[in-house]
């Protein structure tokens, strides 16, 4: 009964609208008992925010589809979500029971338009990876060669479809009832993520990527992609050659076969920071599971079903972006971001220009001299709440770009703690920017370290949010007037629904002669009317007060 429930479109879109109404409810009740922000409420607030995180994370994993999905792409989304709910949805497992062997070998020889021995000589009836989309097999081709067979779950598609259409549901009322509703561009995030499921469904797609990264590192001696079977790759079926070897972050695997930590560490530095700096496609989920070491220390990327691209247009951007910090020209700065598409239309530019210059100014001072992993993930944390308070939206790939710079910097500090990153990213960083005189031309603080001006923001950031808290009271009330007059509408739109439900049940009870139903019905109505009357009239005297603060201000 519960796996009928599960593949039900009818129960899905309800577990998933009514998760969504609850979260938001529950958050409007904590702005409206917590007037005063100090460090018991913030407390509060973040045990509040890790529950709601937990509860969607065991719903996601429970229900599978595109619940995993929608937490692995809301993970990557620092412009706007808690700090505290990534941490949490960073350890959403892709991870479900596999799929019958049955359905595993109907879909295969549909897929061939054949019987499975045509092509293979044995296929292990355990899957050895089993994820929300698909599963993969250990199979050996009639040559004799291993492979790995990917397949996708059977109605996989149409799961997702379904739930696709729970999601629109939710961005509507998000967009509706909500203050980040009116920051956000919805529109623009419902497509990505769209776009971003669809590109995951299609094994095609993960083809074509895959024999894109093969090709474009196949003289790298270092580094193995896995060579696909193009005649035997199909929508739902991917068949590639079976590589061998431990997690890259193995660091025992790799004292047990005498490999370099260090070479190794370094080689998987240069592998990705030419990903992310060059035009092109960038592997943009490389956690430890998809990068192997094999016994004679070659690494090995797998799974290219998460891709992001940077074009020659984002290069040169990002370029003018770097020289417009290291040069203190912030007009550059802004333009480069709103030709990156960061920054939403309603931004005030002038307070963002000045926010960042404030912040930038006051980490100069060479604080971040001493690169390591707690930097790193204390710089990450500031720059989400520069995000997060500043009218900044985040593109699909570069929300993957910077989870995927995350994911291999946190790797390498885990494979070699004593990595100098900033030793190996300066002279890349310089041969990359391409304007060696522009740079020595700098005053020598900058010159010193090309990222510092980027990376110097930490620590007092705090201070300087909360300080200049005169000149922003104004802005903090009417927030706080932003989010009860949301919640005021959200309360009357619910009230109004249980009035007409409440009307329908009435003359469903009189109309087939069921008077304990038509008097249910009754009571009901006059309830919700009531409240209805209530809630209304406090919402008017709600913007009446707001009204009067306005004036005297």
């Amino acid at each position: 009964m519960a796996k009928t429930f599960k593949y039900n479109s009818i129960y899905r879109c309800t577990v998933i609208v009514w998760m969504a109404v609850k979260f938001i409810i529950k958050i409007y009740f904590f702005y409206f008992r917590n007037k005063i922000w100090d460090k018991k409420t913030v407390a509060r607030w973040d045990i509040m925010l890790s529950d709601m995180a937990r509860e969607y994370r065991v719903k996601a994993e429970k229900l599978g589809g595109i619940l995993i999905k929608l937490g692995q792409f809301l993970s990557t989304r620092t412009d706007f979500m808690p700090d505290i709910f990534i941490k949490e949805l960073d350890d959403l497992v892709d991870r479900v029971p596999p799929m019958p062997y049955e359905d595993a070998i109907a879909t295969i020889e549909e897929e061939w338009g054949t019987e499975m021995a045509t092509h293979l000589m044995a296929f292990e009836k355990k899957a050895v990876a089993s994820a929300s989309i698909g599963d993969v097999y250990r199979a050996m081709l009639k040559d004799g060669s291993a492979v790995a067979i990917k397949i996708r779950r059977k109605r996989i598609e149409e799961i997702f479809h379904k739930d696709f259409v729970a999601l629109r549901m939710v961005f509507w009322i998000l967009k509706v009832f909500t203050t980040f509703g009116k920051k956000a561009d919805l529109n623009a995030l419902y497509k990505e993520l769209v776009l971003v499921m669809n590109r995951e469904l299609d094994y095609e797609q993960e083809l074509e990527f895959g024999e894109y990264f093969y090709k474009r590192y196949k003289d790298d001696g270092s580094i193995r992609i896995p060579k696909y079977e193009n005649e035997l790759c199909t929508e739902k079926v991917l068949v590639m050659e079976w590589i061998e070897g431990a997690k890259i972050t193995d660091v025992e695997f790799m004292r047990r076969h005498r490999i370099d930590r260090e070479r190794t560490t370094k080689t998987l530095f240069d592998h990705y920071i030419d990903q992310f700096l060059n035009p092109g496609k960038f592997h943009a989920d490389p956690h430890a599971g998809n990068i192997r070491i094999q016994k004679d220390g070659t690494i090995a990327i797998l799974d290219f079903g998460m891709v992001g691209e940077i074009k020659v247009e984002d290069t040169k951007q990002f370029k003018l972006l770097v020289q417009g910090f290291i040069i203190d020209n912030y007009d550059i700065v802004l333009s480069s971001l709103d030709k990156m598409n960061f920054i939403l239309p309603n931004a005030d530019k002038r307070k963002l220009k000045r926010v960042i210059k404030e912040t930038v100014d006051m980490y100069s001072d060479g604080s971040m001299k001493n690169i390591d992993s707690k930097v790193m993930s204390q710089l990450s944390e500031d720059i989400s709440v520069i995000m997060q308070d500043q009218p900044i939206q985040l593109p699909a790939n570069y929300a993957y770009l910077l989870r995927a710079v995350s994911i291999v910097i946190g790797i390498l500090f885990a494979i070699y703690p004593e990595m100098d990153i900033k030793k190996w990213a300066v002279p890349k960083i310089k041969t990359w920017f391409g304007r060696k005189s522009l740079l020595e031309s700098v005053s020598k603080q900058y010159a010193k370290n090309l990222t510092e001006p980027i990376l110097s923001y930490p620590r007092a950031l705090l201070s300087f949010l909360e300080s200049g808290e005169k000149d922003r009271k104004w802005d903090k009330v009417k927030h706080h007037v932003q989010l009860k007059h949301q919640f005021y509408l959200l309360l009357e739109v619910l009230s109004f629904m249980m009035v007409v439900i409440a009307i329908g049940i009435s003359i469903w009870g009189f109309v087939g002669s069921m008077k304990p139903m038509a008097v249910i019905g009754l009571i009901v109505l006059g309830i919700f009317i009531i409240f209805l009357n209530i809630i209304f009239v406090s919402h008017l005297r709600m913007i009446r007060r707001a009204k009067a603060q306005v004036i005297d201000s």
